[in-house]
């Protein structure tokens, strides 16, 4: 579920933009990004582990920091997860009008939203086996775009050395435009948190959780440095393509022709799909522990279907919320889900601070390290981003937090009662 969030063929998604920003050095923009995700990866890893509840950041802020900031943590987060499904269904409209031009945007919009509402109503289970086909798909598909990247090297290095270490390291490489790069890229990443809200139905959630989020950043960065620098040595230059800031498909065709660009069409498709299947899941958990909690209406929000024990009046809401993928452009859902994203990331790598550094005093040379160096350095990677975000959802962002304190201050009579506090034993 993870990966099919995070999506593998995400790396064709930023390719030629990061590649003109960093002047050809994708590969190395990519590895700061890892980096700086693995440090806020463990933060969520050691977060579950004492509090293995499906609310993710909403719930570790709220009871390691405050249950006003963690309310408004979940508000914000909201963004994200909310609005993640909404992004695929545009992005599979994109695809499939290319694909099928004669048949209305909106009515391919519907069919999308309509899959993946059924296919999570199914139940999680029936949800991550489908979806793991999908992300096999799209290594699939990965995995032949890099053997037809190789090929296609070595036919045009004529003697030459055709495997260098140029993408990585070259004369114009800059710093300053790499860290550019890494701030886009980041957000290639997002999904590894997701796995956090699926804690309440996973097996042994205190030992694969925290396992499993570390390898969904780990894994999707593998995917994403190995193919952009292939990807870098077979096409060194984007400014000869048509469309340089979204090469691949041009670059599929060059690789294997018709066929091959139907197969990678397809990829495309299939990796909105899979994202927006696992999106789904992962918002209508999140949705499910705040209306359990009364934060939100509990009879619409907080219910379970008796038989199939998922959250059904949640899943057939976020579903209903995709189809605002008909009226929005994909800027301005972009905008909310950075700003959703990022909220998220700061609260959970201050949330260890606060637990282990501060309330319980964990302070050893092992536990410096881990509980208030290692997170630090996450915010740290954390604030670059906020500094590199757009205006636009900046200003998103804040418009839909200031409601969400109106909100706040409203439920809770200016500040004079506190938001329910959550049972975590029973929620076990």
């Amino acid at each position: 579920m993870g990966l099919g969030y995070l999506t593998p063929l995400t790396v064709f998604d930023t390719y030629g933009i990061v590649s003109q920003e960093t002047g050809g050095h994708v590969p190395t923009a990519y590895i700061l990004a890892l980096a700086a995700m693995l440090f806020t990866a463990s933060s969520y890893g050691k977060m579950v582990r004492v509090f293995p509840v499906a609310g993710s950041a909403y719930s570790y802020a709220r009871q390691a920091i405050n249950p006003h900031i963690g309310f408004l943590v979940g508000w914000v987060s909201l963004l994200d997860y909310v609005f993640l499904p909404v992004i695929n269904v545009l992005l599979g409209k994109i695809y499939l009008s290319a694909a099928f031009p004669m048949v209305p945007g909106w009515i391919l919009g519907i069919l999308l939203a309509a899959v993946t509402t059924y296919i999570n109503f199914r139940g999680i289970q029936s949800t991550a086996n489908f979806n793991t086909l999908l992300v096999v798909f799209q290594v699939i598909v990965v995995v032949v775009f890099v053997c037809l990247s190789i090929s296609h090297i070595a036919s045009a290095a004529n003697g030459a050395p055709a495997f260098t270490a140029q993408p990585f390291y070259g004369e114009a490489i800059s710093l300053p435009t790499l860290l550019t790069g890494a701030a886009i890229l980041c957000f290639s990443f997002l999904g590894f948190d997701a796995v956090t809200t699926y804690t309440e139905e996973a097996v042994d959630p205190l030992k694969t959780i925290p396992r499993g989020i570390f390898l969904v950043a780990l894994i999707g960065g593998v995917i994403f440095i190995t193919t952009s620098y292939f990807t870098q040595l077979a096409f060194p230059a984007v400014d000869h393509f048509q469309n340089p800031e979204s090469p691949s498909p041009e670059m599929s065709m060059i690789l294997g022709q018709d066929l091959f660009y139907a197969i990678f069409v397809a990829g495309s498709i299939t990796a909105a799909l899979a994202s927006g299947i696992a999106s789904h899941t992962s918002a209508s958990r999140l949705l499910y522990v705040m209306g359990r909690e009364n934060v939100l209406p509990k009879k619409l929000f907080g219910h379970l279907h008796p038989v199939k024990g998922i959250p059904a009046r949640n899943v057939f809401f976020v579903g209903a919320i995709s189809l605002a993928a008909l009226f929005l452009d994909l800027e301005t859902a972009l905008a909310f889900i950075n700003f959703g994203a990022l909220t998220a990331f700061t609260a959970v790598n201050a949330s260890v601070i606060a637990h282990y550094y501060i309330r319980n005093q964990q302070r050893s040379v092992r536990d410096v390290v881990h509980y208030l160096l290692s997170p630090l350095i996450g915010t740290s990677f954390v604030a670059f981003l906020w500094y590199n975000l757009d205006s636009h959802a900046l200003t998103l962002g804040l418009t839909w937090s200031l409601v969400g304190i109106s909100y706040l201050l409203f439920s809770t009579k200016f500040f004079t009662k506190k938001p329910p506090v959550i049972d975590f034993e029973e929620a076990i």
